[in-house]
């Protein structure tokens, strides 16, 4: 899952994370969210090749859980997602979520399209957001109602 991310990161412009990633701090988020996250992870032929979380964040109310989509570069529009988002749907449900967050980068266009093709509804802009790198970027937050 690092290797994935760290991939995404490099060729920068769809995620917020800006710092490569090991294994050792996916397993601490992993960790730190027991009990109210949901990670998915799809493989072909033993390689992982997307991987969905659902959790808890401060900003949001404790019955919204915030989402996170990472597909391998060049193995995206092979509904990959749409079977990740699947499963997740259903963990949300299961933790007792009634809707889910999606805070995507205003340039990530890939992002906002898929988000909007799973049904999610703007509801929120966030401008001159400062990435951990300096840079700044518009938010737009889209949620999806699971009732």
């Amino acid at each position: 899952m690092a290797d994935l991310l760290n991939g995404i990161i490099a060729a920068g412009g769809t995620t917020a994370i800006t710092d490569p990633v090991t294994g050792d701090m996916l397993w601490d988020w992993i960790e730190a969210g027991a009990g109210r996250a949901a990670w998915h992870v799809a493989e072909q032929d033993g390689e992982i090749i997307g991987f969905q979380w659902i959790g808890p964040q401060d900003y949001l109310p404790s019955v919204a859980c915030d989402i996170a989509s990472f597909v391998r570069i060049g193995q995206t529009g092979l509904g990959i997602g749409s079977q990740l988002f699947d499963a997740t749907q259903a963990a949300a449900r299961d933790l007792g979520y009634a809707w889910i967050n999606a805070n995507i980068r205003a340039d990530n266009e890939s992002g906002l399209t898929y988000y909007q093709s799973r049904g999610f509804r703007t509801y929120d802009h966030w401008h001159d957001y400062r990435l951990k790198d300096g840079q700044v970027v518009d938010k737009v937050l889209k949620r999806f109602d699971l009732d």
